[in-house]
């Protein structure tokens, strides 16, 4: 069976970048294109909800690629996460990051759309704000500070991704795999860590060793 899995490591990486450049340029460009441009905050508001209103759909599948490939690559690389010291516990930070990321990036999408309603001067778009009322310049700071968090909790996905790069070196493999079994908990665990072992040991460094 091949090791590579380029399909899986093209989806991941290419729905994080967007992902990551996306909640970048949006939190520099649009929203800051927006005020310089227009002096009245509620114009401006209106401005960049309905950039980012535009973006959503990007994004989302952006996001959906990249947890499709995240997931493969779990997949075909279980027996690293479970055999292969520090493997583990940046595959537990991966997901606690993500998982914040994902809840940031939601909730930014409310918030925008309920300051997109309320900075609206379509009555249509106004009743529907008077039905979920929201306080426009809390919201907007909540926002902001939202906004700032999807790119700087993306960029941490980055470089985990960077750090999982390393931990696939075959030497990273190899020392990984025998602290792992020189560990008093694997030592305790019986011959299923021993024959791994003696795998990285006798034969060539494969994707699981």
């Amino acid at each position: 069976m091949s090791e590579r899995n380029t399909v899986l490591r093209s989806l991941h990486d290419i729905g994080l970048a967007a992902w990551f450049g996306g909640s970048l340029m949006g939190a520099v460009g649009l929203n800051g294109a927006a005020r310089d441009t227009v002096n009245e905050p509620v114009v401006a508001s209106r401005i960049a909800s309905a950039g980012w209103a535009a973006w959503t759909p990007v994004n989302a599948a952006a996001i959906g690629i990249h947890l499709v490939g995240g997931a493969g690559l779990l997949g075909a690389n279980s027996a690293r996460v479970a055999y292969q010291s520090g493997v583990g516990a940046s595959t537990f930070a991966k997901t606690v990051l993500t998982g914040a990321a994902l809840a940031a990036t939601a909730y930014s999408r409310v918030l925008g759309k309920k300051i997109e309603l309320a900075s609206s001067s379509d009555s249509e778009d106004q009743a529907a704000a008077a039905e979920h009322p929201v306080e426009l310049e809390k919201a907007e700071r909540q926002l902001a500070m939202l906004q700032w968090a999807v790119p700087a909790l993306t960029a941490g996905l980055l470089v985990l991704n960077a750090l999982h790069g390393e931990q696939q070196r075959p030497e990273q493999q190899r020392q990984g795999m025998l602290r792992r079994a020189a560990s008093p908990l694997a030592m305790a665990g019986g011959t299923g860590l021993a024959a791994v072992r003696r795998a990285c040991h006798n034969g060539p460094m494969t994707s699981h060793c």
